[in-house]
């Protein structure tokens, strides 16, 4: 019976091979290739994106989701290469300034993890927010990159809260 082995990753190389897998999933990839995979993710798919070898020689398979429930209106492959554009700017800016980027883990499982920078844009007015979740706990070499729209509204209060603080000062 094979044993469960446990490797533990630093949480920036973790983010840094996250952003350079999506980044060469869907903008160094033709157009092509990148829509094909956009398109399988978007149906509900989860796609493999490839294995990558660890210090200890064991692969990893990492696999790719996207959950666009919160999306508001109809997704096409512009808006989400756009969002997944500003998200891997936000994300590789964070990890080369080396801020701390603020990671919410599920309550039962802290295998399963969000974090916290974000991919705002804006189409027709509509703000849309993509962020990166990760799950590596289904007791397989595998990690599920997710990626996930959340709804702007949770953020527009806080915003807005902000906005007004900054403007007292």
């Amino acid at each position: 019976m094979a044993r469960e082995q446990t490797q533990t990753i630093p949480r920036d190389k973790f983010l840094t091979m996250s952003v350079n897998l999506l980044h060469k999933a869907f903008l160094e990839a033709s157009r092509t290739q990148a829509k094909n995979l956009f398109r399988d993710v978007a149906e509900g798919r989860t796609a493999a994106l490839t294995k990558v070898q660890m210090e200890d020689k064991s692969l990893v398979r990492f696999d790719l989701a996207l959950d666009h429930s919160e999306y508001r209106g109809k997704l096409n492959f512009g808006s989400f290469r756009e969002s997944l554009t500003a998200l891997i700017a936000q994300l590789s800016d964070a990890l080369r300034q080396e801020r701390d980027i603020t990671v919410f883990s599920a309550e039962n499982d802290p295998n399963v993890m969000i974090f916290g920078a974000t991919g705002v844009t804006y189409e027709k007015g509509e703000p849309s927010v993509l962020v990166l979740s990760a799950d590596a706990g289904r007791g397989q070499p595998a990690v599920t990159l997710k990626l996930m729209y959340l709804d702007p509204r949770q953020f527009a209060a806080t915003g807005a809260e902000s906005g007004a603080a900054a403007d007292k000062a």
